[in-house]
């Protein structure tokens, strides 16, 4: 295990402000073209299998940028591949808006997946180089409620933008655009940039740092489950689908707003013990789950759950750059990408296969037993 040095010098500020408006920026992007793009191609007829289609090809680009890292920062400066990636984001976005091709779409929606994992692999990678040890779990906690405020933020502007038209995808690619050129001119300030990292590097991380990966898995499948699976959950169990998308608004801002008091927790008080405490909270909101009849007490336990479990991957975030440093830092928010996707993908169609089989009240306790286990997983790693 590495162990970082960063633990006396002054933070790199406008690094981390360019970092934070960058992800921030591209979460509200990419939490209005989500619904957006599904909503408007269905709108014009295709099937849910072709929309599915679009879908694995945002995740196809996902998985070809990560194979494509150490190509990319051995070539060029990470700071500058973050600016290029927004740039790319913000034509892919226009290209919704101007073209109607199924063919076009889907090789932008490829693009967009690529240009994002680069803009959140090499952010999260400054992030930690541009930040001294002593803050660095507060400015994970501002970088986190950045990116849960704009995943909540983006949904918001559909029902003021409509989906008929493409006014969305330029309102959006407009912002992004603006927001790469804040980024540039904060750049000519900055002190700090990521070291090169290789696609070995990645896989090396997940054998140097398996619980790390697995905070971030485990991340992945429960928050996916709830966001994705819990609104099936209460339409099946009676509640109204009005309720069902009340609850993931209610799951979304309590948590961009904890994250910074996470933050503060982490710097104070041993960073492992956190997220324990963490991974706890979230394996008892999900068992509690069931058992809840009123509203009120079911939407408080649904903020609580996600709270606690975005929390552990603010927790997984601040223990990298506290662990690690260099190249590692690359590979490890690469490896973060990689395990993240692995687990929603099994967030998503694991819980939904087991309320199918086993009644609406199975999805919920199955995702907190299996919280349970990498709880006790976890304490027992910390014993060794």
């Amino acid at each position: 295990m590495q162990s970082s040095s960063s633990t006396v010098f002054s933070p790199d500020w406008p690094a981390i402000v360019a970092v934070v408006l960058g992800v921030t920026a591209f979460s509200v992007a990419q939490g209005l073209t989500y619904p957006l793009i599904s909503l408007t191609l269905e709108a014009r007829g295709f099937s849910p299998g072709l929309i599915g289609v679009n879908a694995l090809a945002f995740a196809g680009g996902l998985a070809a940028s990560t194979l494509m890292l150490g190509t990319l920062t051995a070539r060029w400066r990470a700071d500058r591949l973050i600016i290029a990636s927004l740039i790319g984001c913000s034509l892919c976005l226009a290209t919704f808006a101007a073209s109607g091709s199924f063919a076009v779409w889907l090789l932008a929606r490829f693009l967009l997946g690529f240009f994002a994992s680069l803009i959140f692999m090499l952010g999260e990678a400054w992030l930690n180089a541009a930040c001294p040890d002593r803050l660095r779990g507060r400015v994970s906690g501002i970088y986190g409620a950045g990116m849960c405020a704009g995943f909540a933020a983006g949904p918001l502007a559909i029902p003021l933008l409509g989906s008929a038209s493409g006014i969305g995808f330029a309102m959006t690619a407009i912002y992004l655009a603006i927001v790469a050129f804040a980024t540039a001119m904060l750049m000519f300030s900055t002190k700090t940039v990521p070291e090169p990292s290789s696609t070995g590097d990645v896989f090396r991380f997940f054998r140097a740092a398996p619980l790390l990966a697995g905070m971030v898995f485990v991340f992945g499948f429960a928050d996916i489950a709830a966001i994705s699976a819990m609104p099936v959950y209460f339409v099946k169990m009676g509640y109204s689908e009005a309720f069902a998308a009340v609850s993931v608004t209610v799951l979304a801002l309590p948590t961009a707003i904890a994250q910074p008091f996470i933050g503060v927790l982490l710097d104070r008080f041993p960073r492992e013990r956190v997220a324990l405490t963490a991974v706890t909270v979230a394996a008892a909101s999900y068992l509690l789950l069931p058992s809840m009849t009123s509203e009120i007490a079911i939407l408080s336990v649904f903020a609580l759950m996600g709270t606690a479990t975005f929390s552990l991957y603010t927790c997984a975030l601040t223990m990298l750059g506290e662990r690690h440093s260099g190249a590692m830092l690359v590979a490890g928010s690469a490896a973060f990408a990689l395990a993240y996707a692995a687990g929603s993908g099994a967030g998503s169609g694991l819980t939904g296969a087991i309320m199918e089989a086993g009644g609406p009240k199975a999805g919920p306790l199955s995702v907190g037993i299996g919280l349970v286990i990498f709880t006790a997983f976890m304490m027992k790693a910390r014993k060794r």
